[in-house]
């Protein structure tokens, strides 16, 4: 049976702390909130440490009560209490926590593929969106620059919608990716560089992506060459998202005859 808690147990205070990148990294842990993050988290294999729910949604979704039955410690909250530890205006009543899973660089840069590198992209809503892209384009991993939205933020947590519980990812400064350029030339997207549907792709290949305002920054000097997206409209550029959703679907198309 679930346990319930009171709203100063400092169990609750640990699973709110984990709402700022300093508890994340303290504790090595980050939370997510939801029935539909709770499935793919358990779909994917994710160790579920411990679970938060009010009354009524640990009697609404089933699958709380199959992981407490598998050794998930649940942990009943009032709807007040729920809010200290939610990341949204109206909470949907079950936060989970779970150990964060960044690989190193070099695990990522492994093998042959596509791996896409967030220049610093600061946007949550667009490294969600560009974590889900990658996933639907079947990138080897991502990489993040350290000074972007952090990965095991909330909002880019909610905006992947699962797809970070099933990408390889890593977190990384120029110098870091720096030996590795030889082998994974980076194509950094820039409205200065070649047509996108020009350009080949090799074996490995790391594609850049940047902000609309501040572009690749200090990840230029990386970039083995540029590519642009053309268009025909009035549009000056496209977010990152949009942009470098483009430049995934075009880099892993099958060549034409």
């Amino acid at each position: 049976m679930p346990t319930p808690l009171g709203a100063h147990s400092a169990r609750l205070e640990l699973a709110r702390e984990l709402l700022s990148k300093k508890g994340r990294t303290q504790h090595g842990r980050f939370s997510f909130e939801g029935p539909t993050l709770l499935r793919e988290a358990h779909d994917a294999g994710i160790s579920i440490e411990s679970l938060y729910a009010t009354q009524d949604a640990y009697d609404s979704v089933p699958l709380i009560a199959r992981l407490e039955a598998q050794g998930v410690p649940a942990y009943i909250v009032e709807q007040r209490a729920m809010r200290r530890i939610s990341d949204v205006e109206t909470p949907s009543g079950i936060v989970a926590v779970a150990p964060l899973r960044l690989r190193g660089v070099a695990d990522i840069l492994h093998g042959a593929g596509i791996v896409l590198l967030l220049a610093d992209v600061a946007d949550p809503g667009n490294v969600g969106t560009l974590l889900r892209a990658a996933e639907a384009f079947g990138v080897r991993g991502v990489i993040a620059g350290s000074l972007g939205a952090e990965l095991y933020l909330p909002k880019v947590v909610r905006s992947a919608m699962g797809a970070l519980f099933r990408v390889p990812a890593a977190t990384a400064d120029p110098e870091v990716l720096e030996p590795y350029a030889a082998a994974w030339p980076v194509t950094g997207l820039s409205t200065d560089g070649l047509p996108l549907p020009t350009l080949t792709w090799g074996e490995r290949a790391i594609i850049a992506v940047g902000s609309e305002r501040h572009g690749l920054g200090r990840w230029g000097a990386l970039c083995a060459r540029l590519a642009s997206i053309p268009m025909t409209g009035k549009a000056e550029s496209l977010n990152a998202a949009v942009a470098g959703s483009i430049a995934l679907y075009e880099a892993v198309k099958p060549a034409k005859a």
